[in-house]
């Protein structure tokens, strides 16, 4: 994870660097600024996008993890593009715009679906295969406590203290 994060900072500041010596420095921070700019305007509609779809999905009852996955995706893509740097942009921009999304999230789930199989619908062991009759088996983990505060004997007031 650290060399990742080194290769990252090293790739942003090449980038800037190359920017930078071909248009200028005030330019390219011109650029950047732009950048995070129109960047979280188009994370504010993408979300609000999503937003809707997700209440629309929730409301017809049908499961609406495509939704929540693109929200996620989408609030990546705008935390990306508002970290200053060429390379967050593209990557923000990436998981900002619709066809883009759709196949990282695609490629997301199915890692997701390798590394985790019993969250397969279609895995012999999920919960919704249980057959009609067999019934789904629940265990709560719980603890009983008594309450004993009937039996227990009355205090008798304390005394009030007058500071005089």
């Amino acid at each position: 994870m650290a060399v990742a994060l080194l290769l990252y900072v090293v790739a942003e500041v090449a980038a800037v660097w190359a920017v930078s010596s071909a248009i200028g420095f005030f330019p390219t921070i011109g650029l950047l600024l732009a950048g995070a700019f129109l960047g979280s305007a188009l994370a504010r509609r993408q979300g609000a996008k999503a937003a809707k779809a997700f209440v629309e999905t929730a409301r017809s009852g049908k499961s609406a993890h495509a939704e929540v996955t693109d929200g996620m995706l989408i609030a990546l893509g705008g935390l990306l593009i508002l970290l200053p740097g060429f390379v967050s942009d593209v990557a923000g921009l990436l998981f900002l715009l619709p066809p883009s999304r759709s196949l990282i999230r695609r490629s997301w789930l199915r890692r997701l679906e390798r590394r985790a199989p019993m969250m397969n619908p279609q895995h012999p062991q999920h919960p919704q295969q249980a057959g009609p009759g067999q019934p789904r088996v629940i265990v709560v983990d719980s603890e009983i406590v008594e309450d004993d505060r009937s039996s227990r004997p009355t205090q008798q007031p304390r005394p009030i203290i007058d500071p005089q």
